[in-house]
């Protein structure tokens, strides 16, 4: 499963399936069959709560996997950069993050979760 794929599947739950990196689910297009939005804000509040380090989703890509029980090393950090498609250099790690953290939010949007607007930009 995809890093991004465990991100969801922790948020929404397991059988929770990602729109492709490119775009959106194909059957989105008929807005009576959508799915209510999941608030991911109470779910990752709780999960942060659940740990005993002080962790902000909000801000920080490596807070929101840890926050997950989900590997937050470089490693898996670069791995979710090439499945989301960044082009900037992998070794500029705050920049990478920072374009990471965006694109995550942005992303869990995109496929059903109800995400604060600061968030998406």
């Amino acid at each position: 499963m995809s890093i991004f794929g465990k991100i969801m599947g922790a948020i929404f739950g397991t059988k929770a399936e990602a729109a492709p990196a490119g775009g959106a689910t194909a059957g989105a297009a008929g807005g009576a069959s959508a799915k209510p939005a999941i608030d991911v804000t109470p779910i990752l509040d709780a999960a942060v709560a659940a740990k005993k380090e002080k962790l902000n989703w909000k801000t920080s890509i490596v807070d929101l996997m840890k926050a997950l029980d989900l590997d937050s090393s470089l490693t898996a950090r670069k791995e979710l950069a090439k499945e989301l498609g960044y082009t900037g250099d992998m070794n500029d790690s705050a920049s990478m993050n920072i374009w990471l953290h965006k694109q995550v939010m942005k992303k869990l949007a995109e496929n059903g979760g109800k995400v604060p607007d600061d968030l998406k930009n």
